[in-house]
């Protein structure tokens, strides 16, 4: 009879094992499908080829050797799962980060691609013509974005859907205003010239406001990488310095719970500073 019941066990057990091997290969698999897909679509919004499975590859690695490393200098595995927890949302973050900073070098450029394609449409020049000299003598990121509206008019691809490509590509108040101003004088004539150089100063003098801004919250934002930060770097260096002392942190229900209250009380400072520093212009 026991032995009946040991082999119902260990058949049960075996089971349950194999649904989760099953429900996490799946969910691996998924997983690296969105990764991969997003990889793909951010890259070449960068005008960046990279082989997306090597991406993969790097992102596993990362997320390996932060696991390992918290765990290590922690010796606990709740700081390896923040660890991996961690090597997962860097990419994502990190593709939001470069994305932003091209959008701001994109509207950075603009004023002066303004200014230069107004002068040449007043010397004589079509618009074509000045489209191709902004992408021929610009710079990144602005000259591949009018690099490839060109490239896709030269392909069939009308005027109105490339300036909405690229509208959708930099999804930007000025890249709206040049799309719009360009459509419309596609549409209906008009003294484009004399359009796009009001443009240009009303995106430099916002340029120049959204710089102020971001010099006068840069502290504020530090405040708030500080706050994010700190108390998990004390928790993981007390410890290390007194794992016996700490234990109950890890392995009781109340030290659950003050856990749960530390990251609420994170998050929530975090809210409250991305509120404060954040300035609507």
């Amino acid at each position: 009879m026991d032995a009946v019941i040991a082999g119902a066990v260990v058949v049960c057990v075996s089971l349950l094992v194999w649904i989760a091997c099953g429900l996490v290969r799946d969910s691996l698999a998924r997983y690296r499908a969105v990764f991969t897909e997003t990889a793909r679509v951010r890259m070449s919004e960068f005008f960046l080829f990279v082989d997306v499975n090597q991406l993969w590859v790097a992102h596993v690695a990362v997320i390996g050797l932060l696991a390992a490393a918290c765990g290590w200098f922690a010796q606990s595995w709740v700081f390896a799962a923040a660890g991996a927890a961690a090597g997962a949302w860097l990419p994502r973050q990190a593709a939001r980060h470069l994305r932003a900073r091209r959008m701001r070098r994109f509207d950075a450029q603009l004023p002066d691609a303004l200014l230069a394609l107004a002068s040449a449409l007043r010397a004589g020049a079509s618009l074509q013509a000045g489209l191709r000299q902004i992408a021929a003598e610009g710079e990144a990121p602005l000259a591949q974005e009018f690099t490839l509206l060109m490239r896709e008019q030269r392909f069939g691809v009308g005027m109105d859907q490339s300036l909405a490509n690229l509208h959708a590509r930099m999804p930007t108040e000025a890249a709206s205003l040049v799309a719009s101003a360009l459509r419309i004088a596609a549409d209906t004539g008009g003294n484009l010239a004399e359009t796009l150089e009001r443009i240009g100063t009303t995106v430099r003098a916002r340029l120049h406001m959204e710089g102020r801004v971001r010099a006068l919250t840069a502290q504020g934002r530090l405040q708030a990488r500080v706050v994010g930060v700190l108390p998990w770097l004390l928790l993981a260096a007390l410890h290390r310095l007194e794992p016996e002392a700490m234990e109950r942190l890890w392995t009781t229900p109340e030290g659950w719970a003050v856990l749960a209250l530390v990251a609420a009380l994170d998050l929530l400072g975090l809210w409250m500073i991305a509120r404060i520093v954040r300035i609507d212009i």
